[in-house]
């Protein structure tokens, strides 16, 4: 089974975190699910700068992350593939992004969170959100 390693960003502005919802793929069980934006960690990067170079591709958003920004580890088997998606939390003064993959987005507080349908490999992420990990 292929095996992905990911990043993903929790992107926060003010009180409110962006969530995306994916385009249909070639997996129907992924496909219009919310995610946190990201993607694939490329060979010689850092997690950290595989997320900044991915939301620069995927939206035209740039921000500066770090290793202390990070949030979680999460390891998730689909049918088809499994990932391990590394989340960062991505504080930000701006609202300004271009959705280039994503079908919708959504800015939510806390408290929203749960009324997506989110991926799978993204719900332990908004589960650890939930209890109060996650300080804006």
């Amino acid at each position: 089974m292929k095996h992905l390693e990911v990043v993903a960003g929790i992107i926060v502005y003010k009180d409110k975190i962006l969530c995306m919802q994916r385009n249909v793929g070639k997996y129907d069980y992924i496909s219009y699910k919310y995610e946190f934006p990201g993607g694939k960690i490329e060979e010689g990067e850092s997690k950290s700068e595989a997320l900044m170079r991915e939301l620069r591709e995927e939206m035209e958003f740039e921000v500066n992350i770090s290793d202390k920004d990070f949030f979680s580890t999460v390891t998730h088997e689909y049918p088809d593939f499994s990932i391990t998606m590394h989340s960062f939390v991505c504080k930000t003064d701006t609202m300004k992004f271009v959705r280039k993959e994503h079908v919708n987005h959504q800015w939510l507080n806390v408290d929203e969170l749960q009324s997506l349908d989110w991926a799978e490999a993204d719900k332990p992420i908004v589960e650890k959100i939930l209890k109060g990990d996650l300080k804006i």
